[in-house]
């Protein structure tokens, strides 16, 4: 490559507009502010080895909104990108889209105004314009990703996911599926982890992303809450808590944890620490498509868990008992240790 274009090559800046203006409560932003494996700042100031340059167009540590040019200046960069002047980008939504097309008048969701008109830009409008223009498309938090809250049985908005607007089999014009990191709100470092595996990718130092079904990164979200969980064991034992405030299993208090893909008790929430089942919550699913409908009413028992805890405890009082006997035969020395004229370790004396 002649050094001319491999300057230019090294200068290339990854432009990330983070489109905040869904139905949402902007709680999966103000998760990424915890996170440390990277952090957010990590990734802004490009502390990692081989991270490309970035540039991050997200309004909690966006420096070109102040009370110079006011909004304006934040929304430049989505006018660029949409004007085709910003190259490379990715395009991060937050919050469910609404369907705009179900009223008469008047919109649900909008981001800035349109400079001709003076009419407000609707959310989905930015995301019918921008996602084809985008190198990735990352939908962040439940909402986004399949619809969330805003999207439960008998919404008037007909509120949507990304993947449902844009069509589950949408890819980018690099060829990359919808990223979709659910959590309602999200794991801080789940997400973190995720944009710095796509930025690598754009970059051409890491393969195409591995996604479940769901469109899931498949490595964070592979096991079950149960695999992950604390209390797994109790479960094994057939030991069940009847109230909160219990160390034992919260399957017959309604936690969906065995069939959830979730990885939150095994990594924690902030620093490892936390997370629904680990400090005493049932799991309620949000990180699945079918939050939250298929999972209400909450704190009841899931589908099928009279009938596992039923077989759990019969077969739990059996490992209780071996394991008892187990434990009374290992939780002790062995007899030779001690004092004594003659050595009974069975080694033979060679002295």
């Amino acid at each position: 490559m002649p050094a001319a274009e491999a300057a230019s090559a090294e200068e290339t800046v990854i432009h990330i507009l983070w489109l905040n203006a869904g139905l949402s409560c902007d709680g999966d932003s103000v998760a990424l502010t915890a996170a440390s494996q990277p952090s957010i700042e990590e990734i802004a100031l490009g502390a990692l080895p081989g991270l490309p340059k970035v540039a991050v167009h997200w309004p909690l540590i966006d420096f070109e909104c102040g009370p110079t040019g006011g909004a304006d200046d934040f929304l430049e960069w989505f006018r660029k990108a949409d004007r085709g002047e910003l190259e490379p980008f990715v395009l991060v939504v937050e919050g469910s889209l609404p369907n705009e097309s179900i009223k008469d008048e008047g919109y649900w969701a909008a981001f800035g105004t349109d400079q001709e008109t003076g009419q407000p830009i609707t959310t989905t409008e930015w995301v019918t314009r921008l996602a084809p223009k985008a190198t990735i498309v990352l939908a962040v938090g439940t909402c986004a990703t399949y619809g969330g809250i805003h999207a439960m049985s008998g919404n008037p908005t007909g509120a949507m996911g990304v993947p449902d607007f844009l069509g589950w089999d949408w890819t980018s014009k690099a060829g990359i599926p919808i990223v979709c990191v659910p959590g309602c709100p999200i794991q801080p470092d789940n997400l973190s982890e995720t944009i710095t595996y796509l930025l690598y990718q754009a970059a051409g130092q890491a393969p195409m992303i591995p996604l479940d079904d769901a469109l899931r990164p498949a490595w964070l979200f592979g096991q079950t809450v149960h695999e992950g969980c604390d209390r797994g064991g109790y479960y094994e034992q057939g030991q069940f808590a009847e109230s909160y405030g219990t160390p034992t299993c919260l399957v017959k208090l309604g936690c969906w944890g065995p069939v959830v893909k979730c990885n939150v008790p095994k990594r924690g929430w902030m620093g490892g620490i936390g997370g629904c089942p680990n400090v005493g919550g049932i799991c309620i699913g949000c990180t699945m498509p079918g939050f939250p409908d298929k999972f209400m009413p909450f704190m009841d028992q899931p589908p099928g868990a009279i009938m596992s805890t039923t077989a759990s405890r019969a077969y739990g009082k059996v490992i209780r008992n071996l394991r008892s006997i187990t434990g009374k035969t290992v939780d002790a020395e062995p007899k030779w240790r001690r004092p004594g004229p003659q050595l009974t370790t069975g080694a033979k004396r060679t002295w």
